[in-house]
């Protein structure tokens, strides 16, 4: 069901995508619209200051309410089809489906019901106010920090949590409390204009910036590395360096401070994390190998192979003075690859030997190594993606025909700030940054999934398993 601007409701069918029955009345865009518990009446607010109600059966309107103002917001028990809430203007009012007023006016400029039709909410300015649905009587309220009418609200499924957004802020209470206070909040980039609980302790909300972001209720916990007995000073810096790790639905950080953290993928929560000595390092990559937790970085001209849980270097590569573009852990965790000077150079990541050379062609700049087990590749500026496969230790590295299914197209070197990912079968674009992610500081693609990192401190993970190329 759909109001819209041309001041028609729309009646579709989910299956087939068509329109089942269209209600004409209005003389202005329909701004809300609701269906009855039993799905026999549709009623329907708008622009021209009038509540509408219509038979679904017939099509016909079965009433007209007037209004002191537009009607920015309807909605019906879940429970009870007599019943419906609107909003008109900062006036919230209680109707039957004769048109009958039922208890007070009361201010707010958005209403929403618990589940079980028992309680609504109402929102004015700061002021956030839980009543009974019979009576009209105050259970419980709070206020908000912020005051803008572009609110919204919801109860938990079980009607235990009442969570409000206003503007950048999502504000969750526990309302069977006998002292109502926010018992967590969630800070958004933008302004929200919608949120639903997905489960009585996961959340959903939609932003202005076209974005919808899944929240965990209850669950924040300390990061393992601030409860270290010396750590003093380990506050969120700014990432250096990410790894996904598939197969254990877990991204590895690394930050300016030296701090490694292992994030879970599903909740976005840190699971472990562990200070390093890799003060500002200028590259780093870490990654999870066979339980094993390997982070390298370059600084003071030397590439420095780390065990992170054992807190021990593993080697230390000397002579790596100048033109860094890139250095990775090999896909199959046996070797450090490094960008620099023209040359692809290997390292056994356990003894710190040499295992590979090769040269190539002028590289574009900045580039990002592709690793998938023991092949990597390049992007340059003359022949396109080039690749070798570096094999066991003391063999020749071997040039590949073959190249990954996706690359990354980075224009960021011409300050355009987009990304495209590419077929190279076809050399067709698949996807592209834009919008708020148009410009990230750093952007890899590891496999089939694609990590852009930002100056804000967001992390974008994209997954390509499913896209369909050729």
């Amino acid at each position: 069901m759909s109001g819209s601007d041309d001041t028609t409701i729309n009646l579709w069918d989910v299956q087939t995508g068509g329109v089942v029955k269209t209600f004409c009345g209005h003389t202005s865009w329909v701004c809300s619209v609701s269906i009855s518990a039993g799905n026999t009446t549709i009623a329907s607010g708008s622009d021209d200051e009038t509540i509408r109600l219509w038979d679904i059966k017939t099509g016909g309107c079965s009433r007209i309410i007037e209004q002191h103002g537009r009607v920015s917001s309807i909605v019906f028990s879940p429970v009870d089809p007599q019943h419906f809430i609107s909003v008109s203007g900062k006036e919230v009012q209680q109707w039957d489906i004769s048109g009958h007023q039922i208890n007070s006016t009361y201010k707010g400029s958005c209403v929403v019901f618990s589940s079980d039709g028992s309680q609504f909410i109402t929102c004015h300015r700061t002021n956030v106010v839980v009543r009974n649905t019979g009576s009209g009587v105050i259970v419980t309220e709070f206020q908000t920090a912020d005051d803008d009418f572009r609110s919204c609200c919801c109860f938990s499924p079980d009607g235990k949590l009442v969570a409000v957004a206003v503007e950048y802020t999502i504000y969750i209470w526990d309302i069977t409390s006998s002292d109502p206070h926010p018992i967590e909040t969630f800070v958004e980039h933008t302004p929200m204009n919608s949120l639903v609980f997905s489960s009585p302790s996961s959340l959903i909300s939609s932003s202005h910036e076209k974005t919808v972001k899944f929240w965990q209720i209850g669950t924040k916990q300390i990061d393992p590395a601030m409860a270290h007995p010396q750590s003093t000073s380990l506050a969120l810096s700014q990432i250096k360096s990410l790894a996904l790790q598939a197969k254990d639905s877990a991204i590895v950080s690394c930050d300016l401070g030296g701090v490694v953290r292992i994030w879970d993928v599903p909740t976005g929560l840190c699971k472990a994390s562990f200070k390093t000595p890799a003060k500002d390092p200028s590259w780093s990559d870490v990654r999870l190998i066979d339980g094993r937790l390997i982070l390298i970085w370059y600084a003071d001209e030397k590439i420095h192979i780390w065990d992170v849980e054992k807190e021990r270097s593993l080697q230390t590569v000397d002579g790596i003075l100048e033109d860094i573009q890139d250095i990775r852990i090999s896909g199959d965790g046996t070797k450090v690859f490094c960008l620099h000077d023209q040359c692809i150079r290997a390292w056994s990541v356990w003894t710190g030997e040499v295992v590979g050379k090769i040269g190539v062609e002028e590289p574009s700049s900045p580039v990002s190594l592709i690793v998938d087990g023991s092949r990597v590749w390049a992007y340059c500026l003359i022949s396109g993606l080039q690749g070798w496969d570096f094999g066991a230790p003391g063999s020749s590295p071997i040039q590949l025909v073959s190249t990954p299914s996706l690359h990354i197209s980075d224009t960021r070197a011409w300050d355009v700030g987009l990304s495209q990912i590419l077929d190279t079968a076809t050399g067709k674009v698949v996807f592209q940054l834009g919008g708020r992610f148009l410009k990230p500081v750093d952007v890899r693609l590891d496999g089939w999934y694609l990590l852009a990192r930002y100056q804000s401190g967001e992390v974008l993970i994209l997954d390509f398993n499913h896209v369909s190329l050729g």
